[in-house]
C-alpha cells in the first residue's frame, strides 16, 4: 500500500502549494517509505509515498498514461491487473511498467468514470485528467482503503490520513462534538463524518470530481440487500470454495513475500488453507499473537500452523499494553479501543514480510458474531409487537429502569439495566440492534451522566439515526438487516479503519480476501437460513471448510481479537486513568462527567463493568488525542503515555 496526499485550488495554485503539500506527504510517509513522487499543474499539486510491492523498480508515482493526458497516484491494489493488462494491450494501450497501477490511467482512458465496474481491488486513488481540466478522487467498494477531504472556499485538500490534512497549517483542528457523541455510544464515528470538524471521508464505492465548478460526489456502486437468491446447499459450498481460493490466489500475486494474520479461527484458518493450496512447496509466515489472558488462542493457532507446517512467528503482548498507546492513537486518529493489539501484531509481522492476509470481513459474509444469536430469536417479537406499545407501555416501564439507575450506587447492576432496555425495545428493530451494539443515548439519565457541561450544551442527535434506514423495511429479516448495517458501518469505519491505520503505520500491507469483490458478490446473495441455521452461526461457511481445515477448528469458541477489560483494567488501565483523568483536566475539558469515572476507578473491578471500562477506556484516549491533535495544534506529539499524565 502506499499513501497519497495533495491540494487542488479552484483558481491557479499558491506558491507555497509545493511545499506544503511536501509537508502533507511527509506526515504520511510511513505509509510507504520506498518512494515518493510529486506532480504539479496550475490547479493541483499531487503527492505520493510508495510502499513497493509489485513491480519494484519501475512503479514510480505519480504515474501517467502515453501522452500524459491521465496521470495518477494511488494507495490500492487492483488484484484483477493482468486480466485488465492483457485486455488494454490488445486495445492498442502502451505500458511503461508492470505495475497494477498503470492499468488506471489506460483504464480511463478508455472508459473515463465507467472504469470502476471493471476494477476488483482495494483502492484510494486521486486522477488528473488534463483534458477535462478535472480530479478524479475515488474509494473502492467496500472501503478497504480510506481517503479524506478537506473543503474550504479556495481549495480541496485530500489525503490518506487525516494528519496529512492537519500539517497544513491553515487548517485549524476542532472537535466535531456530533462524531465524538457517536463514537462514545458506538465506539467509532459512522459514515462521512469524522471527530475533526469539516474533516470528511469518501465513503466506500463514491468518487468525486473536483473541477473549478467545486466538488461532486457519486455513487459508482452500492450494496442492495443481503440474501435473496435460491441456491441449493451443494451450491453455497461448492461457490464458497471456489470464490474464496480465487480471491485467495489473487491476493497472492506480489513480488515480496505474503504472510497470514493466524487466529486459529475459522476465517484465518480457511485463508491460510487456500494459501497453502498455492504454496504448498515452501512454508508460509504465519504470525499470532497473545493477551496474556484466559482467552489467549496462541495454542489455538499454533495447532493450526503445525497442520499446515508454518513458519509460525507467535508474540505475546507485554502486561503493561497501554503504554504505547499515544503511538497508537497518532496513527488511528481515533481514541479507540482494541487498537493497540493490531498495531504491534503489524509491528511484528513487519519483521518477516511486507504483506500479510487477514480474515477480516468473514464474520459479516457469513453471519459470524454471537451477537445474531440474541437478534434472530427477536424476530417474532419485532414483527408482532406494535411500535406503538413499545413506544407507550415499554417506554413507561424503561422510564422505572432509569429511575432504579438513580437509586443504585452498584456499578454491577448497570449490565442487567442495559439487558432489560434491549428487551423493552422488543417491536423496534433499530433500537433493539443499537443496544446490542453498546448505543446508550435513548436513555436521558446516561447523558448527565457521562458528559460534562460543553456536550450538554450541545443540540445533539441521536445514534439510532445512523441505522434507521438499514431497519425500514418490515418485510426483510432481523438478521438480513443487521448483516446490511454491519458490512456498512462497523466494518468499515471500525474494524477496516483500524487495520489500515496499525498496519500501515510499520509499512505493512494488510489484504482481506474476504472482501474479494467475486466473493463479496456470491456471499451476500445467499439465503440468511443458510448463514444462520437455527442458532448456529456461520453454517454454511463451516460447511465449506470442512475438510479444508482442521476439525477442531470449526468447533473452537469465538473469542475475538480484542482484550479482556476485566483484565485490562487490572494491568494498567486504571493506573492510566487516574492519571490522565485528573479532576482539574477533565473539569477544565468540560466534555466528560468526572462523577462517572470516579465512581469507576473506586468500584471493585468486576467482570460486569465491561461497559464502564471500555467506556473510561474511551475517556482516556480521547483526552490523549486532545492534548495530541486539537491542543497542541498538531506540533510534535510525543508518543510517551507519560507526558499525558497530570
Amino acid at each position: 500500500m502506499c499513501g497519497i496526499a495533495g491540494i487542488y485550488h479552484f483558481h491557479t495554485k499558491t506558491p507555497q502549494a509545493a511545499q506544503t503539500v511536501r509537508a502533507m506527504a511527509a506526515a504520511i510517509a510511513h505509509r510507504g517509505m520506498d518512494d515518493k513522487g510529486l506532480f504539479e499543474n496550475e490547479h493541483l499539486v499531487l503527492a505520493h509515498q510508495r510502499l513497493s510491492i509489485i513491480d519494484l523498480e519501475t512503479g514510480h508515482q505519480p504515474m501517467s498514461n502515453e501522452d500524459g493526458s491521465a496521470v495518477v497516484a494511488c494507495d490500492a491494489e487492483i488484484y484483477n491487473f493482468q486480466e485488465l493488462f492483457k485486455d488494454l494491450k490488445a486495445r492498442g494501450h502502451t505500458f511503461s511498467t508492470s505495475s497494477d497501477t498503470e492499468v488506471l490511467v489506460h483504464l480511463y482512458e478508455d472508459l473515463g468514470l465507467d472504469m470502476f465496474n471493471r476494477l476488483n481491488g482495494i483502492f484510494a486513488f486521486a486522477l488528473w485528467d488534463s483534458r477535462q481540466k478535472r480530479l478524479i478522487l475515488a474509494r473502492d467498494h467496500f472501503g478497504v482503503k480510506p481517503l479524506h477531504i478537506y473543503q474550504d472556499k479556495n481549495r480541496v485538500l485530500f489525503a490518506s490520513e487525516i494528519k496529512a490534512i492537519l500539517a497544513d497549517k491553515k487548517v485549524s483542528p476542532t472537535i466535531n462534538k456530533q462524531s465524538l457523541h457517536y463514537f462514545m455510544n458506538l465506539r467509532y464515528v459512522p459514515g462521512r463524518e469524522t471527530l475533526f470538524e469539516g474533516v470528511e471521508r469518501l465513503l466506500p464505492g463514491e468518487y468525486a470530481v473536483v473541477d473549478q465548478q467545486g466538488l461532486h460526489r457519486k455513487f459508482y456502486w452500492k450494496m442492495t440487500r443481503f440474501g435473496g437468491s435460491q441456491v441449493t446447499e451443494a451450491s453455497a459450498i461448492e461457490g464458497i470454495r471456489n470464490h474464496l481460493q480465487a480471491a485467495v490466489s489473487r491476493q497472492l500475486v506480489a513480488d515480496v513475500p505474503v504472510g497470514v494474520y493466524l487466529s486459529g479461527g475459522v476465517d484465518s484458518s480457511s485463508i491460510l488453507a487456500m494459501t497453502h493450496r498455492d504454496y504448498s512447496q515452501e512454508p508460509i509466515d504465519t504470525y499470532t499473537l497473545g493477551f496474556n489472558e484466559p482467552t489467549d488462542e496462541l495454542e489455538d493457532a499454533r495447532r493450526v500452523a503445525d497442520y499446515f507446517h508454518t513458519r509460525h512467528h507467535p508474540f505475546s503482548l507485554d502486561p503493561k499494553p497501554l503504554q504505547c498507546l499515544p503511538g497508537v492513537l497518532w496513527h488511528v486518529e481515533e481514541p479507540k479501543i482494541n487498537v493497540v493489539q493490531g498495531f504491534l501484531l503489524a509491528k511484528h509481522a513487519k519483521c518477516f514480510t511486507k504483506v500479510a492476509l487477514s480474515g477480516l470481513g468473514g464474520d459479516e459474509l457469513f453471519a459470524g458474531y454471537l451477537a445474531y444469536q440474541y437478534m434472530k430469536p427477536s424476530e417474532f417479537f419485532h414483527r408482532w409487537i406494535p411500535s406503538s406499545f413499545t413506544r407507550g407501555v415499554l417506554q413507561l416501564l424503561s422510564k422505572h429502569l432509569r429511575n432504579s439507575r438513580r437509586r443504585s450506587k452498584n456499578l454491577v447492576l448497570d449490565e442487567y439495566r442495559r439487558g432489560g432496555h434491549m428487551l423493552l425495545s422488543l417491536g423496534d428493530k433499530c433500537q433493539y440492534y443499537a443496544i446490542v451494539r453498546n448505543v446508550w443515548d435513548h436513555n436521558p439519565y446516561m447523558w448527565s451522566h457521562l458528559y460534562g457541561p460543553r456536550m450538554l450544551e450541545q443540540d445533539l442527535g441521536r445514534t439510532r439515526t445512523v441505522f434507521e434506514s438499514y431497519f425500514a423495511d418490515p418485510h426483510r429479516s432481523f438478521v438480513e438487516q443487521a448483516l446490511m448495517a454491519e458490512f456498512q458501518t462497523k466494518l468499515v469505519d471500525d474494524f477496516l479503519l483500524n487495520e489500515d491505520r496499525v498496519s500501515m503505520a510499520h509499512g505493512l500491507e494488510v489484504r482481506v480476501p474476504f472482501l474479494d469483490r467475486d466473493l463479496v458478490s456470491f456471499a451476500t446473495q445467499l439465503p440468511i437460513s443458510m448463514k444462520m441455521r437455527g442458532m448456529k452461526t456461520k453454517y454454511i461457511f463451516k460447511r465449506a471448510i470442512q475438510g479444508i481445515v482442521p476439525e477442531f477448528v470449526l468447533h473452537k469458541k469465538k473469542w475475538g481479537f480484542a482484550f479482556n477489560p476485566y483484565f485490562e483494567f487490572q494491568k494498567d488501565l486504571k493506573e492510566a486513568a487516574q492519571r490522565v483523568l485528573t479532576p482539574r483536566r477533565v473539569k477544565e475539558l468540560g466534555l466528560f462527567n468526572y462523577d462517572f469515572i470516579k465512581k469507576v476507578l473506586e468500584h471493585r473491578p468486576h467482570p460486569r463493568l465491561r461497559w464502564h471500562y471500555f467506556t473510561l477506556w474511551m475517556m482516556l484516549g480521547f483526552h490523549i488525542w486532545h492534548d495530541m491533535f486539537i491542543r497542541n495544534s498538531f506540533s510534535g506529539p510525543s508518543f510517551e503515555l507519560d507526558s499525558y499524565m497530570g
